[in-house]
C-alpha cells in the first residue's frame, strides 16, 4: 500500500505545517462480475495493496488547495459548481459537495494526494474518492458507513464526472477486507467476505494501455441493458433468467448484452462458492468463461487484455484468466498457483507484447496481489 508517511511529509513541505488527517483507500480488481453492478447484480471483487492516500489540515476560508505529485495542483472555492473544476481536482471538488449536501460540514482545506496504483483498470479514481471521503469525513469528526461513502462517491461519477458507473468499485475500496474477496450485492449492498483459499495468488495483468470511460462504450453497454430489462418488464437484469431472454422480440445486440449479464451473474455467485469451498480449478474455469462472455456477447475486451489472457493461458501454473474492470483497455487477471507464481510473472514479462491493433502506451507490468483492507484514516508513523 501507498507509504502514508509521504503523504504526510509532502503535506509538511508544501504547506509549511502538518496535516490535521491522513487517510488511504485501495484500489481493486474484480475477480469476476463485471457489467452486472449497474444491473443490480453480483460481483466478487478484492481490494489490493495499491492505493491512493491523502494528507488534508482545514483552512479558515472556503478555498480547496490540492496538490499531487503525479498531476499537479488544483484550486477552488466550496461555493462553486463542482463541474466549473477541471481535471483531477474535480474528483476532490465533487466529494466535498456531495459530502456537503448530504449533510457532513465540509470547509475548506489544503490537501496532498500520493497514489501508487499502476495503471489503468484498477479503479484509481474511487480510490481517490474514497480516501478523500474518508479524511474529509474525518477532518469535522463525522462518521459514515461504507456503504453511505460508497453512495456518495457513485453520485459523484454519475452527476460530476459523468460517468454512469455502478458502485463496485467504491464499496470495495471503502469496505474491502484482509484475506478475502467480497461477494457484494449490487441491489442490498450486502457483503459477504469470501476468504480466498491461500494455495492460490492472483496477478494483475497491466498491459500498458489506456482508456478513458467518458469516451468509450460503455454508456451503450449500460442502455442496452435498461432496454431488455424494460422489454422483460423487470427492474433490472439481476431480476432476468436466461429463459426469460428467449420470450422476447429485442435486438440481437441487445440480447448478447443481457446474455452476458444474466449468465455472469450466475458465474459469479458460482465463483463465489468455489472460492469458498476451495474448488480452485472451478473458480479458474469461472474465470475462463466470463472473458469469453465479455468478449462474445459483450464486446468489451479490447485486443491488448484479450492478448493477455490468452498468453496466460498457455504457462504453467495458470488456473484462470480474464479482462478485470470496464474493458476495452486495460488490464486482466489470471489466477496462478502459488507454489508457480513467480516463473508464472517472468514469463509473462518475457512473452507478452502487446498487438499492433493496440499497442502499449506504458511498459506493461505484472504485479501479484492479495486481498487488503478497504479505506481507513491511518496514523504516519513520523
Amino acid at each position: 500500500m501507498v507509504n502514508v508517511d509521504v503523504a504526510a511529509e509532502l503535506h509538511l513541505q508544501t504547506f509549511g505545517r502538518s496535516a490535521s488527517v491522513v487517510a488511504l483507500a485501495p484500489g481493486r480488481v474484480n475477480l469476476i462480475g463485471d457489467h452486472t453492478d449497474y444491473n443490480d447484480g453480483f460481483v466478487l471483487p478484492m481490494a489490493i495493496p495499491f492505493g491512493t492516500s491523502v494528507a488534508v489540515s482545514p483552512r479558515a476560508d472556503r478555498r480547496v488547495c490540492g496538490h499531487s505529485e503525479r498531476f499537479g495542483t488544483t484550486e477552488f472555492s466550496i461555493g462553486d459548481p463542482p463541474t466549473a473544476t477541471g481535471g483531477w481536482g474535480r474528483y476532490l471538488h465533487g466529494m466535498a459537495w456531495a459530502l456537503t449536501d448530504h449533510g457532513v460540514d465540509v470547509g475548506g482545506f489544503d490537501c496532498v494526494v500520493v497514489s501508487d496504483i499502476p495503471g489503468s483498470s484498477l479503479s484509481s479514481s474511487a480510490a481517490l474518492e474514497m480516501a478523500i471521503g474518508t479524511a474529509l469525513v474525518s477532518l469535522v469528526g463525522d462518521a459514515l458507513d461504507a456503504a453511505t461513502l460508497a453512495r456518495i462517491g457513485q453520485r459523484v461519477e454519475h452527476e460530476v464526472i459523468g460517468v454512469p458507473v455502478g458502485i463496485m468499485d467504491q464499496l470495495i475500496s471503502a469496505a474491502g477486507e484482509a484475506g478475502a474477496a467480497s461477494l457484494i450485492d449490487c441491489r442490498s449492498l450486502e457483503l459477504q467476505p469470501i476468504p480466498l483459499p491461500e494455495s492460490v495468488r492472483v496477478v494483475v495483468l497491466d498491459t500498458g494501455t489506456r482508456r478513458g470511460l467518458v469516451d468509450s462504450e460503455y454508456a451503450k453497454r449500460r442502455s442496452a441493458c435498461e432496454r431488455v430489462a424494460a422489454a422483460l418488464n423487470v427492474a433490472a437484469l439481476r431480476d432476468a433468467s436466461l429463459d426469460d431472454l428467449g420470450r422476447v422480440d429485442i435486438d440481437p445486440v441487445d440480447r448478447r448484452r443481457a446474455h452476458h449479464v444474466i449468465s455472469e451473474n450466475e458465474r459469479t455467485r458460482a465463483a463465489a462458492h468455489a472460492a469458498a469451498e476451495g474448488d480452485i480449478e472451478r473458480l479458474g474455469s469461472l474465470m475462463d468463461a466470463s472473458h469469453e462472455s465479455l468478449t462474445d456477447d459483450y464486446a468489451v475486451a479490447g485486443p491488448a487484455p484479450d492478448a493477455a489472457v490468452r498468453l496466460a493461458r498457455t504457462i504453467d501454473g495458470c488456473l484462470g484468466a480474464r479482462m478485470t474492470g470496464a474493458g476495452f483497455a486495460g488490464a486482466a487477471i489470471a489466477l496462478v498457483t502459488v507454489d508457480q507464481v513467480g516463473d508464472f510473472v517472468a514469463e509473462m514479462a518475457e512473452r507478452f507484447v502487446a498487438p499492433p491493433e493496440q499497442p502499449s502506451t506504458d511498459e506493461p507490468a505484472f504485479h501479484v496481489v492479495w486481498p487488503v483492507d478497504g479505506a481507513r484514516v491511518v496514523q504516519p508513523t513520523a
